[in-house]
């Protein structure tokens, strides 16, 4: 029986089994890592908190300088709060448990850094109560990455 060129073969249970299909992370990882990691931000992106709300706000639909920010994103093996690749720049909201994993945040850190991004990291209190400082940290921060023209031009990804 055929299903847009794939063969859909019957089990015991008179179920049909689809063909396997090529991963949509890709292929990365072994046995699908690519997907554990793209499920997780999916579910982070479904569950974000008061501050990555908040922030997403202004960071979403190019509002923000003109730039395409994504978030809960996979970048390498970790997932990032908030990314802009046309400036490889990330930007993570954390919680208070971040207090508790600072060893992690910093190997976290430095693997974003080995691959070209700068990390800018803000509380959630900071997000929430001082939301005009963390856009204007983020602003100053994106004007020294830029290459080219001002995007306050309105020019971005």
């Amino acid at each position: 029986m055929g299903d847009g060129g794939h063969q859909v073969k019957m089990i015991k249970n008179n179920k049909p089994r689809l063909p396997q299909l090529p991963s949509p992370a890709g292929g990365r990882g072994a046995g699908g890592e690519g997907n554990l990691l793209l499920e997780r931000a999916k579910s982070l992106r479904s569950n974000q908190t008061d501050a990555e709300q908040r922030l997403w706000y202004y960071l979403r639909a190019h509002r923000f300088m003109g730039l395409k920010f994504r978030r809960q994103k996979p970048v390498g093996n970790y997932i990032v709060d908030f990314v802009c690749h046309t400036h490889m720049l990330v930007v993570e909201v954390d919680g208070g448990h971040h207090s508790e994993q600072v060893a992690y945040d910093h190997r976290r850190d430095a693997c974003l850094k080995g691959e070209g991004f700068t990390v800018l990291r803000f509380w959630n209190n900071q997000v929430l109560s001082e939301t005009e400082a963390v856009l204007e940290a983020i602003r100053q921060t994106v004007l020294t990455l830029s290459p080219g023209p001002s995007p306050a031009s309105g020019r971005g990804e």
